[in-house]
C-alpha cells in the first residue's frame, strides 16, 4: 500500500468530523448565538447541501488541474472556514463558514478518491478508495466523540479550532508528500450526470437519499433527543457518539463480507428494515418508558444502531458499482452527493418536526423514510429486471 493514501484518509477524517460532530454542538451553538436548536440545525443542512453541490460542480470546474495543488487548496479553504467558525460571533457568519467548509469538503472528497486510484493503480482501485473512505468511518468512530469531548471542556469554538489545526497539518503533509503532475480528467457537468440515466442507478440514488434523510432526522438532533427526550446529561453525548462510532466501524467492516456472502441487495434490505425498527424503538421507548429507562434504552441502542447505519453504505456502493462498473467513479460520486442531500433534507425536516412536536416524535417521522426507500428499491429492481429481460429477448 502506498503510505501517502493514509494522508488522504486523514484529510477525509478531518473534513467528515465536522459533519458528524454537529449533533453534539447544536445546543451550545444555539445558546451562544441566541437561536433555537432547530434553527441551529440549518448549519448541518447548509454544510451538507454545499458538499453535495460542491463535489460535482467544483470537480467539473477544476477539470484537469494538478491534483496535489487542488487537494491542498481545498484543505486550506476548509481550514479557513473552521477558523472563521471558531471566531464567529453571529449565526450568519457561522452559516457562511459552513458553505465554505462544505464546498471544500466536496471538492476534496472527489479529488482524493481519484488521486488514490492514480497512486495505487487501477488494479488496486477498490482498496485505494476504501482507504480514503475509511477516513469518514473513523470520523464517526473517533472524530465526532473527540470533537464532542473537546467542546465539553473548551466549547464548540475549541472543536472548530482543533479541526483547523489538524487540517493545516494534513495540508502541509499532502503538499510535501504528493507527487507533482497528477492531472485530473476533464468532464463537464452533463457528462458527470449522464450516469444517472443508466439502468438501476437513479432508483439506487433515491434509496441512498431516503435512507440518509431518515437516519439524520434523528442523528442530527441526538443532543435534544438525549437531553430532553431521555433525560441524559450533556456529558453523556461524547459517550453516545463513541458507542455509535464503535458500531459504525463494526458495520462498515462486516458489511462488505456479508454482502459478498448474502448479496448486496439483501444487505441493503436488511439495513432498511433494521433502520425502521430502530426508529420505532426510539420513538416508542421515549414515549412509553420512564425517563431513567428511556435513557438506558438510548444508550443501549447506540452500538447496534451504528452497526445498522454503517452496514448500508458499503453494500449500497457495491450495488451501484455493479450496475455500471465502467463508470464507477461517476456513480460513486453521485452516490456521495445523494448521501449529503439526504443528510441536508433529514436535518431540515427534523428541525421542523422538533419545532412543532416533542423530540421523542422524531423517530416516528424518521420511520417513514426506510419504508419509502424499500418501495423505491422494489420498484427499481422490477424495472431493471424487466429492462434486462427485454434486452435479452432482443
Amino acid at each position: 500500500m502506498d503510505k501517502r493514501l493514509i494522508w488522504l484518509a486523514v484529510g477525509s477524517f478531518t473534513m467528515s468530523t465536522v459533519g458528524f460532530v454537529f449533533s453534539s454542538l447544536l445546543p451550545s451553538i444555539a445558546a451562544d448565538t441566541h437561536t433555537t436548536i432547530p434553527h441551529a440545525g440549518h448549519l448541518i443542512t447548509v454544510f451538507s447541501l454545499s458538499y453535495a453541490i460542491g463535489a460535482p460542480l467544483l470537480s467539473a470546474l477544476a477539470g484537469a488541474a494538478d491534483r496535489r495543488r487542488l487537494l491542498v487548496v481545498a484543505m486550506l479553504a476548509f481550514v479557513a472556514g473552521n477558523g472563521v467558525a471558531a471566531t464567529s460571533v453571529t449565526f450568519t457568519t457561522l452559516l457562511l463558514a459552513q458553505i465554505v467548509m462544505g464546498m471544500a469538503s466536496g471538492l476534496f472528497a472527489a479529488t482524493a478518491q481519484a488521486t488514490a486510484v492514480s497512486l495505487a493503480g487501477s488494479e488496486h482501485r477498490a482498496l485505494a478508495i476504501s482507504i480514503v473512505v475509511g477516513g469518514t468511518t473513523f470520523a464517526v468512530a473517533l472524530g465526532a466523540p473527540l470533537g464532542a469531548l473537546i467542546a465539553a471542556f473548551w466549547g464548540w469554538r475549541g472543536t472548530f479550532a482543533a479541526v483547523a489545526l489538524l487540517g493545516l497539518a494534513c495540508a502541509t503533509v499532502l503538499w510535501l508528500r504528493l507527487p507533482r503532475g497528477l492531472s485530473g480528467t476533464k468532464l463537464t457537468l452533463s457528462e458527470r450526470f449522464n450516469a444517472i440515466g443508466l439502468p438501476g442507478v437513479a432508483s439506487s440514488l433515491m434509496v441512498t437519499y431516503l435512507y440518509l434523510a431518515g437516519g439524520f432526522m434523528i442523528i442530527s438532533y441526538l443532543a435534544p433527543l438525549a437531553i430532553d427526550g431521555a433525560g441524559l446529561s450533556k456529558i453523556a453525548l461524547p459517550g453516545l457518539l463513541l458507542a455509535f462510532g464503535v458500531g459504525a466501524v463494526i458495520g462498515n467492516l462486516s458489511s462488505g463480507f456479508l454482502a459478498d456472502r448474502v448479496g448486496a441487495t439483501r444487505m441493503v434490505v436488511l439495513s432498511l428494515l433494521s433502520a425502521l425498527v430502530v426508529s420505532l424503538a426510539i420513538a416508542f421507548g421515549l414515549h412509553l418508558l420512564p425517563r431513567n429507562l428511556a435513557g438506558l434504552l438510548l444508550i443501549g441502542i447506540m452500538v447496534p444502531w451504528g452497526i445498522i447505519g454503517w452496514a448500508f453504505p458499503p453494500a449500497q456502493a457495491s450495488r451501484i458499482v455493479g450496475f455500471a462498473p465502467e463508470v464507477a467513479h461517476l456513480t460513486l460520486s453521485l452516490n456521495a452527493s445523494a448521501i449529503y442531500l439526504g443528510i441536508a433534507s433529514g436535518t431540515a425536516i427534523g428541525g421542523r418536526v422538533l419545532e412543532n412536536t416533542a423530540a421523542a416524535d422524531l423517530g416516528f417521522f424518521a420511520a417513514l423514510f426506510p419504508v419509502a426507500a424499500l418501495a423505491v428499491l422494489y420498484a427499481g429492481l422490477r424495472s431493471y429486471r424487466r429492462r434486462f429481460a427485454t434486452g435479452l429477448a432482443e
